[in-house]
């Protein structure tokens, strides 16, 4: 029996038996209120599952408390059982995430006919719709288009095309049904029956045309998402749809709309004909505080234009739900009332995250067979490591599990660009630290010991599926990349104590360390860009002392940088690194290089050169926060001097640098 297997055990005997904790069955008051033509609607979505089905995590081979399907599914029973009539959809990125989506994907391969892991889960919960994510594409067309036909509820995407898009979206030869109309039917508060006919749309980003370039180009196109809408919404109200829900796999951003925006939830509920908006892709909780302050979102009351909206988390942590009272009119239905919510399976007890259910059985045993090759696969060793792997202090110094990524892009890019006509140039490298705290919590850092390597170390150190790719620019373009990269930190004011260091708006994977130069980041500057790349003080500039070889940097010398596909093609909107600069488009993914070069070195030595380090600042000093497991490791961190300073916010470590 595996851990996870046995865990479910376990736990129900720790819950006594509480199979719906958190949720016993109390009527939503919509259900009671209800009366003579009016009904209770009950919608509720999961988002970004990530292939978690289990509340496992395989990259530290552990069961957990705050993720995975099975333990939604709890949630979403318990809710069903709230209300008269519900609906169950999920918002797209299923496919990807984590390695029992690699194990699939790379390892057993779909043949005609299987059934991809989630999508048994998810099968098994009765859903009656869903959309594509960005992630559903990082395998290729073909894989996906297999995986889709294991699913026993329709998936839509309005934004997706076959060749080159039309002159009007409802022309395009869309990859998918761009809706589906799901005819229900729903019970008043009188119990009498009524049909009512529910459609759902689906969007997808439309920089999956960057992201996935490998796979997507010459063969499918992608379209703005607004525009979309805006032509098929219409169309759906003709064919009789009582209610419309989009489920935007898209996150909600401020601000004016633009053409093609990557994140256009807010943009999106404000087209006519919309009722409601299930949202995701940002792996946050609406409605909660992370959109506080944004013009015409209501934070608290969970609305985006005054429409009804929720977001689920990420990896089955929450359940997004809206409560609709719904209203006959003439032979159809209105809108008369909402609540929205998004719904945790575990709650925070100082610096422990306990469980708010259970997992259900009938979900962990449709993906048993894959859960315990997965195990296998992931605890297959292909080599050893001398030092320590981790990344607790991957954004305050030079850190070890960046160094040897950094190390198989550079052999790997150097073998690739043999014969060339790049071959000769300096090569450098740059790599982030995916696994660094933030939003996945106090333990969601690298961190092997030393001894064997495991694929699952692998998987650990490079999270994403992405492809090697390298670009050639000027000794200009990459102190630029470096001063994008600094904005991961706060202005810090020289002679002022225990300031705190790291912005936590500033995503992890945005950090870039370039290897094969040396330099020194002034905290005392603003920095130049803003926390999705926007030119906010143009005359500033952190990086000093920029050098290659011993000397100052060159602004107009040519340097070969190695990455990955997602920076390459514009991620994270690094300036001057986009495709025009792409010399490289390796067919392997960062991952497979990484095994690739530790299973050829054998033992590897992973140790941080501190090719990086913060510009003195006398009298000043600054804190930050990690994982507690940092504490085994700080006083080996180079270039920099490290104490303990307390205990940080939900269970994070808090530490001290004296600049």
């Amino acid at each position: 029996m595996s851990n996870i297997l046995k865990s479910s055990v376990s736990r129900r005997t720790l819950l006594g038996g509480m199979a719906a904790t958190g949720f016993v069955a109390a009527m939503h008051p919509y259900s009671l209120l209800a009366k003579e033509n009016t009904a209770h609607l009950r919608l509720m979505e999961t988002t970004d599952l990530h292939v978690h089905v289990l509340p496992y995590d395989y990259y530290g081979d552990r069961p957990v408390d705050t993720a995975g399907l099975a333990r939604t599914a709890s949630l979403i029973r318990g809710i069903r059982e709230e209300a008269t009539n519900s609906v169950l959809v999920d918002n797209g990125d299923f496919l990807q995430g984590n390695p029992m989506g690699d194990f699939i994907a790379y390892e057993r391969g779909l043949k005609e006919g299987d059934i991809h892991p989630v999508l048994k889960g998810m099968n098994v919960l009765g859903y009656d719709a869903g959309t594509l994510g960005n992630h559903e594409f990082n395998y290729g067309l073909d894989f996906l288009t297999k995986a889709l036909a294991g699913a026993n509820f329709p998936i839509v995407c309005a934004n997706v095309a076959h060749g080159a898009l039309a002159s009007n979206p409802r022309d395009d030869k869309l990859m998918l049904k761009p809706y589906v109309i799901v005819e229900k039917t729903v019970m008043d508060g009188a119990g009498t029956s009524h049909p009512i006919k529910i459609g759902f749309i689906g969007f997808v980003p439309p920089q999956i045309m960057n992201w996935d370039r490998r796979h997507l180009d010459g063969k499918v196109n992608a379209r703005d998402i607004v525009s979309s809408a805006k032509a098929f919404v219409p169309e759906m109200r003709e064919q009789g749809c009582d209610i419309v829900v989009a489920l935007s796999h898209s996150g909600i951003d401020g601000g004016s709309y633009s053409d093609g925006m990557e994140n256009a939830s807010l943009h999106l509920a404000a087209v006519d004909g919309i009722d409601a908006v299930f949202t995701g892709h940002h792996h946050l909780v609406f409605p909660g505080p992370a959109y506080e302050g944004i013009p015409e979102v209501d934070s608290e009351k969970g609305t985006l234009f005054g429409k009804p909206a929720a977001m689920g988390g990420f990896w089955g942590s929450h359940l997004g739900v809206i409560d609709l009272m719904l209203e006959r009119e003439g032979s159809g239905w209105r809108v008369a009332n909402f609540t929205t919510e998004a719904r945790s399976i575990y709650k925070k007890d100082g610096r422990k995250k306990l469980p708010l259910t259970e997992s259900q059985q009938d979900v962990i045993d449709s993906v048993k067979e894959e859960h315990e090759a997965t195990l296998a696969y992931v605890r297959r060793a292909v080599g050893k490591t001398s030092a320590p792997l981790h990344s607790y202090f991957a954004l305050v110094a030079d850190d070890p599990s960046v160094q040897i990524v950094s190390k198989s892009q550079l052999w790997y890019v150097g073998e690739m660009l043999k014969g060339t006509e790049w071959e000769g140039l300096p090569i450098l490298s740059a790599a982030a630290p995916f696994k660094a705290g933030g939003r996945g919590g106090p333990d969601y850092y690298t961190d092997v010991p030393v001894g064997d390597v495991a694929i699952k170390n692998v998987a650990d150190l490079y999270l994403y599926p992405n492809t090697a790719r390298a670009v050639a620019i000027t000794g200009a373009t990459v102190k630029e990349w470096l001063e994008r990269s600094a904005g991961i930190f706060q202005q810090i004011e020289p002679g002022k104590a225990d300031q705190m260091l790291l912005d936590p708006q500033f995503p992890s994977y945005n950090f870039d360390i370039i290897d094969g130069v040396t330099y020194q980041i002034d905290l005392s500057q603003p920095s130049k860009y803003g926390p999705k790349g926007e030119l906010i003080n143009p005359d500033a500039s952190r990086i000093v002392d920029l050098q290659f070889n011993g000397a100052p940097i060159d602004p107009e010398a040519k340097f070969v940088v190695a990455t990955n596909n997602y920076r390459a093609g514009g991620g994270g909107n690094f300036p001057g690194v986009d495709d025009s600069v792409v010399i490289l488009v390796a067919p392997d993914t960062n991952r497979d290089v990484l095994v690739r070069y530790i299973v050829q070195e054998g033992t590897i030595n992973p140790s941080a050169d501190a090719n990086w380090t913060f510009k003195a600042m006398p009298g000043t000093s600054v804190l930050f926060d990690t994982g507690p497991g940092g504490k085994e490791h700080a006083a080996s961190v180079e270039g920099v001097a490290i104490e303990p300073a307390g205990d940080g916010a939900d269970g994070f470590a808090r530490y001290r640098i004296t600049l």
